[in-house]
């Protein structure tokens, strides 16, 4: 069961520029042996946009050297969330040449993807990422469809985050095949959001393939596992209803005080603690 519960990269370093969340460039290679030090053996790797050629995932050399810091401390990446994809969203672009350059990138982080052995992308419908538009959520479908051998060639699944309402995102992951699209679950997003958990897994649990653990407070900012308005209880026992068996990955609040080991260990106990409970029940 431990193998299931991965932390997000970056979370087991000092924050850069002050995001919760960014390609941690200074300390990217550090985080392997700081995961093997607290018995953690699973990473959800991000991208942005900003120089996103020269993220290591994208070049030979920088896959060469993820391999076999994997390899060394026992460490499997098998997801990855594209933040880019929300920082710069083809189907929000209305200039062609962007919008084809950014269809581009898609297929060539994919490609990278597969390079590594990376199974999952997560592309996070929200923010910036959100549709605005019913066009712009069929121009999304549209791309997945067409790029659908190539994915199942790469062994790629292309799994959504979304803002939607649990019906409106049903309805949109209907839209799309099994089993190479999905749905990326965001225990705290949704909290935020004020959904509920038997409503949005009834919906569509079938379709979840990747869950991002962290807590919100309702309408507000991420805090602490436990002290926001997520019922993980609730959410644990209704996943394990489904027979849900993917992983679970800590994009849990930022440790502060600087102890980034002490804080990913203690929610990764915590998930552990939710799991056994949802078994027992």
């Amino acid at each position: 069961m431990k193998n299931k519960i991965g932390f997000m990269q970056g979370r087991l370093c000092d924050m850069v520029d002050g995001k919760i969340q960014a390609f941690p460039w200074n300390d990217w290679e550090s985080e392997f042996s700081s995961a093997h030090e607290i018995g953690v053996c699973l990473m959800e790797w991000t991208l942005d946009q900003e120089n996103l050629y020269q993220n290591p995932l994208m070049t030979a050399d920088g896959q060469k050297k993820i391999l076999a810091l994997s390899e060394k401390y026992k460490l499997k990446i098998a997801s990855l969330t594209g933040d880019c994809f929300m920082q710069s969203p083809f189907w929000r672009t209305t200039e062609v040449r962007i919008k084809n350059e950014l269809k581009d990138d898609f297929i060539a982080i994919c490609k990278a993807c597969s390079a590594i052995g990376i199974e999952y992308i997560v592309v996070p419908l929200v923010d910036a990422g959100a549709f605005e538009s019913k066009s712009q959520e069929d121009e999304l479908v549209a791309f997945c469809i067409s790029n659908a051998s190539l994915f199942e060639k790469l062994n790629i699944k292309v799994i959504f985050e979304s803002d939607y309402t649990p019906e409106n995102l049903a309805r949109f992951i209907q839209r799309l095949p099994k089993p190479l699209f999905g749905i990326n679950y965001d225990i705290g997003n949704s909290a935020a959001l004020g959904f509920e958990s038997k409503q949005e897994l009834t919906a569509y649990g079938s379709r979840i393939l990747n869950v991002h653990v962290k807590d919100r407070e309702l309408g507000g900012a991420t805090v602490a596992l436990g002290s926001g308005h997520a019922n993980f209880e609730e959410v644990f026992s209704e996943l394990k209803k489904l027979n849900y068996n993917g992983n679970y990955i800590l994009q849990t609040a930022r440790a502060y005080d600087g102890d980034h080991k002490s804080a990913i260990n203690l929610y990764k106990n915590m998930v552990q603690e939710w799991l056994e409970i949802s078994s027992t029940h």
